[in-house]
């Protein structure tokens, strides 16, 4: 049967309009909006805490690292002995810093990095008032020894005064010896603690020394300015090395405030940049 004109002219627009609809555009649509993260790149106080990460994760988590102090130690155990050849009429004295030397505070430092935020006086405070560091392995068995061997045992951190009642109840938790007010030296107004050795040194006789920074033997290695400080260490070997033993911390402390200098976050994340590019 052949198709009338009708059906023709129908069928006709059909076609016009299934090819119409096949080739037309849609309407612009604006696109829903979608919530921005905050740049990492752009936030000065994440990217410095970052930096310290391999610091961090060594010191907290390694068997390395806890060999290493337990080496100290050991070695501590060694010169002490040496030293108490020689006898003084004044009673004997150890002097020990206490953070990252006798109390281990790496779970602050990895909460400091899993935030995204370096050092804060605030939080640091909040941590030490829960009084839960572990000990730095070995310390507490070389003081025990020391405490045994006639030394009276000091403790000069640079922790302020409003530490000193958590300080003591984790010392003494630990067990360790001479953890009370007369023998816990903290920070008075200066992290220099030339002053507080030597009123150790009036009236004992100071046989060593045990830090995790240079300057917890002699403030003069705060002065970083040649070499980093590595010929003063050349320099004073002999001494270093009958009365001083170095712990290692390498999440904080002068050779790192060397190089950040002090201003805001952007300024010091800029000089450790400028740092690493100049290839030291």
């Amino acid at each position: 049967m052949m198709p009338t004109r009708n059906t023709t002219w129908i069928a006709t627009i059909a076609l016009v309009s299934v090819l119409g609809c096949r080739n037309a555009r849609p309407l612009p649509v604006d696109p829903l909006p979608v919530a921005q993260a905050p740049d990492p790149t752009t936030d000065h106080a994440v990217q410095l805490a970052h930096m310290g990460a391999d610091a961090v994760l060594w010191q907290h988590a390694s068997a390395e690292y806890h060999r290493i102090a337990q080496q100290g130690y050991e070695l501590a155990r060694l010169r002490l002995a040496e030293n108490l050849r020689v006898t003084d009429a004044r009673p004997s004295a150890v002097i020990v810093d206490i953070d990252e030397t006798v109390l281990d505070n790496s779970p602050y430092q990895l909460e400091a990095v899993a935030q995204g935020k370096p050092f804060d006086q605030a939080t640091w405070l909040e941590w030490t008032t829960k009084a839960s560091a572990k000990a730095t392995p070995g310390a507490l068995e070389f003081l025990k020894y020391a405490d045994e061997q006639g030394c009276i045992i000091f403790y000069i951190t640079n922790r302020d005064v409003r530490e000193r009642a958590a300080t003591l109840k984790n010392l003494q938790d630990l067990g360790f010896p001479d953890a009370d007010v007369d023998h816990l030296l903290l920070m008075e107004g200066t992290s220099d603690k030339t002053e507080r050795r030597a009123r150790v040194a009036s009236d004992h006789r100071i046989v060593l020394l045990v830090g995790d920074q240079l300057r917890d033997f002699d403030e003069r290695f705060k002065d970083r300015t040649v070499d980093h400080g590595r010929p003063l260490v050349d320099t004073m070997t002999d001494t270093l090395s009958r009365y001083f033993v170095l712990l290692p911390n390498p999440m904080y402390g002068t050779y790192r405030d060397a190089v950040q200098g002090k201003g805001t976050d952007a300024e010091k994340l800029a000089r450790m940049k400028a740092w690493f590019e100049q290839g030291h």
